[in-house]
């Protein structure tokens, strides 16, 4: 169970976000920076206790028509090992000091627990309460596990980052920009996660966050 820290963070996740979005494939912003807002997602917990994860929502309001990405996210006491590629910067935590964020998609603590909230061995957990399952996290898998990486090789598309998946012929397909009310399935999906956000004008959305194909 992770212990959630009400406390300062410098930079902020939002700060480190917006200097790493741009830098994307999938990022659909002008040349100016991002406005963002944390608008929702939740959290994985990591059963050793040790990365935090963290699906996050945030909504660029730079342009009259917001755009909303899916950033999944981890939190380590010290680097990742050969990651310096996924690494979206460090900061400053008020109680557990210098933590290294990492893109999680590349992180494979994240995507393992992915996998099992695919297979309905993890619960999803509200973002910012600790010991709290969000029961609006919906997710589905109808293919035969378990479920593994099979390689820590991600690649981004105009929209989403996609990597392969045992057993296989299998990809996992993560939404990187979030579409309110798009909930459709393809016909070969072999499974679903579902979430939730606020949009700028408060009104609930869900779409669907990653989808395995």
């Amino acid at each position: 169970m992770a212990l959630i820290h009400h406390t300062t963070l410098t930079p902020t996740k939002l700060e480190l976000l917006t200097s790493w979005l741009p830098t994307r494939r999938w990022y659909a912003g002008g040349p100016a920076a991002p406005v963002l807002a944390k608008a929702g997602g939740f959290r994985l917990d990591d059963p050793e206790g040790e990365v935090g994860i963290e699906f996050m929502v945030a909504t660029d309001a730079s342009d009259p028509a917001p755009v909303h990405y899916l950033a999944p996210l981890t939190y380590r006491g010290a680097p990742l090992p050969d990651a310096e590629h996924a690494l979206i910067g460090t900061m400053e935590h008020g109680v557990l000091g210098r933590r290294w964020v990492y893109d999680g998609v590349q992180d494979p603590v994240l995507l393992t627990q992915l996998l099992a909230l695919f297979e309905g061995r993890a619960e999803p957990q509200a973002q910012s309460l600790t010991d709290t399952p969000d029961p609006e996290i919906t997710r589905s898998y109808k293919g035969e596990g378990p479920l593994s990486v099979a390689a820590l090789a991600a690649t981004d598309t105009p929209r989403a980052t996609e990597l392969p998946i045992q057993p296989g012929p299998a990809v996992l397909h993560l939404s990187r920009i979030l579409q309110p009310g798009s909930l459709d399935l393809p016909e070969d999906a072999k499974g679903h996660v579902t979430g939730h956000w606020t949009l700028p004008d408060d009104t609930r959305a869900r779409a669907v966050f990653a989808v395995l194909r």
